[in-house]
């Protein structure tokens, strides 16, 4: 068996000499004179090989863009501590509750996680290569002035883009969870969560698992912890960062995102922004397994499905690798050499039997397809 990838090709592909060629519009048009390469991730245990896969590619990446545009570049990991910890249903209403990692962990519970599961690969390819990094957690984003600002001006126009952040329904979900000490839980679908603008920001009306109906205010500057469903947290994020005029922010994301990237998209163009002030976006090649459904370690771990062929137990949870840190990142690192050097091989899929291979592999080196 060959230790490379035998790929085929695809309109894309087609079209470029490497895979970065993809960015070089939004790089030209821009004319930025700084690169931020984006790469977000749910901190709710430790990441699997598709976490690691995605990470390594956005160091690799911007090194690579870095390199060839003669331009200051930096990794931003957004770490999610937003994500589920804990849902519960209520008898009453029927209405499922989550209370999420920041408010299960806090501050140094978030801190704490991040440093152990998330830093040391951080660190250690941005010593490899030589591109820097930086960590914020979706708690201080969303305190930020400049995120609260961009959401309170997106409320007026909600409007027009509801029905591409919600679809199903056309009610995006803004949960701002109980301000009671030592609660934190709230409406994860926001069925009675109501926002109302106000003079300084807006009011939100919610009803709390425990302690009934609450307002809690969001201003610019202040108030209650303002947290979005997926699409729209994305809208608000991505906005936010257009803003920054000198700068060119490229989403780093797994393949996946492809069909809810399109909703993103729509619903900032419903919000005012124009086609080339869309953010930049790449997409990393997926791990599936051998029904072609995303590798799931929830999934396998609920016992809904097994662990593919091929796969191995430290893909779900890279803390197993056999090895040493070095050595993992060694291998990643010579994983993203070789999808990098042929579009074929980087805009695709990959089963988790064949990226195990590739990543054990004594050697892997690709060879020409054209």
């Amino acid at each position: 068996m060959t230790l490379h990838p035998v790929s085929p090709n695809t309109v894309l592909a087609n079209a470029l000499t490497s895979a970065e060629d993809a960015l070089a519009p939004r790089i030209r048009a821009a004319a930025p004179e700084r690169i931020v390469f984006v790469v977000g991730t749910q901190i709710n245990g430790a990441p699997h090989i598709g976490t690691s896969l995605v990470q390594s590619l956005a160091f690799a990446v911007a090194a690579r863009v870095g390199a060839r545009y003669a331009l200051p570049v930096e990794v931003l990991f957004s770490a999610l501590d937003n994500a589920p910890y804990s849902i519960v249903t209520d008898d009453a209403s029927g209405h499922r509750y989550q209370l999420d990692y920041a408010h299960a962990l806090g501050v140094t519970g978030i801190t704490d996680q991040v440093g152990r599961l998330y830093r040391p690969l951080f660190q250690a390819l941005s010593e490899r290569l030589a591109v820097p990094y930086r960590v914020e957690t979706y708690t201080q984003q969303q305190a930020s002035e400049h995120y609260r600002q961009s959401w309170l001006r997106v409320l007026p126009r909600m409007a027009a883009a509801s029905w591409w952040l919600a679809p199903s329904t056309g009610l995006p979900h803004v949960r701002v969870p109980c301000p009671q000490t030592g609660c934190g839980w709230a409406e994860k679908y926001a069925q009675r969560t109501r926002v109302h603008l106000s003079r300084d920001g807006a009011i939100v009306e919610a009803v709390c698992l425990g302690h009934g109906p609450y307002e809690v205010a969001i201003t610019p500057t202040g108030g209650g912890y303002l947290d979005l469903a997926t699409l729209y947290r994305n809208l608000v994020k991505e906005l936010t960062l257009t803003a920054d005029r000198g700068t060119l922010y490229v989403m780093v994301k797994g393949g996946d995102w492809v069909f809810g990237s399109n909703l993103v998209d729509g619903a900032l163009q419903a919000v005012g922004l124009s086609l080339g002030q869309l953010p930049a976006r790449l997409y990393c090649p997926q791990i599936v397994t051998d029904t072609g459904a995303k590798l799931s370690k929830s999934l396998i771990r609920e016992g809904r499905a097994p662990l593919p062929d091929g796969a191995q137990p430290w893909m779900l949870d890279t803390r197993e690798w056999p090895g040493s840190l070095a050595e993992y990142v060694d291998r990643l690192l010579a994983l993203a050499e070789v999808l990098l050097s042929d579009p074929r091989h980087f805009f695709r899929a990959y089963s988790a039997g064949e990226l195990g291979r590739m990543m054990t592999a004594p050697a892997t080196r690709s060879v020409p397809t054209r």
